[in-house]
């Protein structure tokens, strides 16, 4: 599989890389549950490539999701050699607090829980909805004692992971990413991110995107999933996946391969992070990224509408 370097940090990722959040069992947010067994047999075929990124957070499935890839790391006898692994630095979920102290402790948490002694890449993540973004922003803040762990070899490459593109794209403007993480925002339905992403291209700063079937709709089809980044959906708001279907039909293509393709061909995008919570859906995606799709179909895609504004502006998180 093609792979990218990320920046100057001497680590190279393959173009699509796999994410774990579903992986620790969310149902809240996913609508179904993924049991620890199902959990280890997808890891075990994730270290087997070709895709080479695996990423989890601290706080998906309240640290369960950690948790299971710590086991899967302690039973493969450590972390395989040229894959690269990839968490987050998160608020304290009781006290919404992401400070500089409460970077320190989500990073002792994750290392510990994850059986490594350091991280390929290492994100801050949402600050959107921690208590106070100063606490991040300030000087000697949270993102400063991100660069410092970078500093200290505890991560190759610094970044930061979050949806909200009003609040993301001034980020990139004040620190020297290595990377960044944007999720929901740039898939066919939704562009929201295509300006910051030119920016962050033109920087050199390494662009994961993440989420490119707008949380299952265009992976599992309009009609079998009626949500939209992890909402329940309106056929007002299933409308535009429709619309790209009909596309699809017409062209004998899947539309998850059309969603998926459509992000792995943008030359911005480092790497596309896809969930997977078997090994029938990393089998599907590796499938989706290389099925054969013409021309005249992106020529006829590139003809439909799609939506510019935040896709979970109306969205409750939940953190199940």
């Amino acid at each position: 599989m093609k792979k990218n370097k990320i920046k100057d940090t001497g680590l190279e990722v393959t173009e699509l890389s796999f994410g774990t959040s579903s992986l620790g069992s969310m149902p809240d947010t996913y609508g179904y549950e993924v049991p620890e067994l199902r959990a280890q047999e997808t890891l075990k075929r994730f270290f087997q490539g070709p895709a080479n990124m695996l990423d989890t957070s601290r706080n998906y499935a309240m640290g369960e999701s950690e948790k299971r890839i710590g086991k899967a790391i302690k039973e493969n006898g450590g972390w395989p050699k040229g894959f690269l692994l990839s968490t987050k630095l998160d608020r304290n979920m009781d006290t919404l607090v992401l400070d500089k102290n409460r970077v320190r402790e989500s990073l002792e948490e994750s290392l510990k829980t994850l059986n490594v002694d350091s991280v390929d890449i290492l994100f801050l993540h949402d600050p959107e909805y921690a208590k106070d973004i100063t606490d991040i922003t300030k000087k000697d803040g949270a993102m400063d004692e991100l660069f410092k762990i970078k500093d200290e070899g505890l991560a190759k490459a610094a970044g930061v992971a979050m949806g909200k593109v009003d609040i993301m794209f001034p980020l990139l403007k004040d620190w020297d990413f290595d990377v960044i993480i944007n999720h929901n925002r740039y898939t066919l339905i939704n562009r929201e991110a295509n300006a910051m992403y030119d920016y962050a291209s033109g920087k050199n700063i390494g662009i994961f995107n993440a989420a490119p079937y707008a949380g299952g709709v265009l992976a599992k089809g309009p009609d079998n999933f009626k949500k939209v980044t992890y909402q329940d959906a309106t056929e007002e708001k299933l409308a535009p996946a429709r619309e790209f279907e009909k596309v699809c039909k017409k062209h004998n293509v899947e539309l998850g391969a059309a969603a998926l393709q459509f992000s792995l061909r943008d030359n911005r995008i480092t790497s596309t992070i896809c969930g997977v919570t078997s090994v029938e859906s990393i089998e599907k995606n590796l499938a989706w990224a290389n099925a054969e799709i013409s021309g005249e179909f992106w020529d006829e895609i590139s003809k439909l509408p799609f939506s510019t504004n935040d896709p979970e502006s109306e969205r409750v998180f939940t953190s199940g």
